[in-house]
């Protein structure tokens, strides 16, 4: 229908000529109340907004000469931090000259990579940025 006469029967019936697609041809329009067809967009989004999750990074800081307690703590607190849906960089720090024994410290997070293959998978492969390690660790 025209543009005029599509006007002139929005203005009868007291609402307005609204265009939800002006990419086709030809454009799409329809008659509603433009004020509440604002407003139920907005709460549609507000909605969806609410409904979504946030995915935050964890890091959980080693060393490569820990022991069993502590990296148990650690194991957990990764697995407590995967199962609420959260990625964890695990970083694994060396001081004075443990960094010649890099091969341990790959050592440490292999392990810790094997110990949570169950819930996770690791995003990013351990590799060393010059005095520590680096994993990206995600839920499966």
């Amino acid at each position: 229908m025209p543009v005029a006469k599509a006007l002139q029967s929005a203005e009868a019936a007291g609402l307005d000529l609204v265009e939800l697609n002006p990419n086709a041809n030809p454009p799409i329009c329809k008659l509603l109340d433009y004020g509440k067809f604002r407003y139920e967009a907005q709460k549609k989004a507000k909605e969806a907004k609410k409904h979504q999750k946030v995915v935050q990074i964890k890091e959980i800081k080693l060393r490569p000469t820990i022991d069993q307690h502590d990296y148990d703590v650690k194991l957990r607190n990764t697995r407590r931090f995967i199962e609420e849906g959260n990625k964890v960089k695990v970083t694994l720090r060396f001081r004075g000259r443990e960094v010649v024994h890099e091969e341990l410290g790959f050592n440490v997070l292999k392990r810790l990579a094997k110990d949570v293959e169950d819930i996770a998978r690791v995003e990013v492969a351990p590799r060393l940025d010059s005095r520590q390690i680096t994993m990206m660790l995600a839920e499966k």
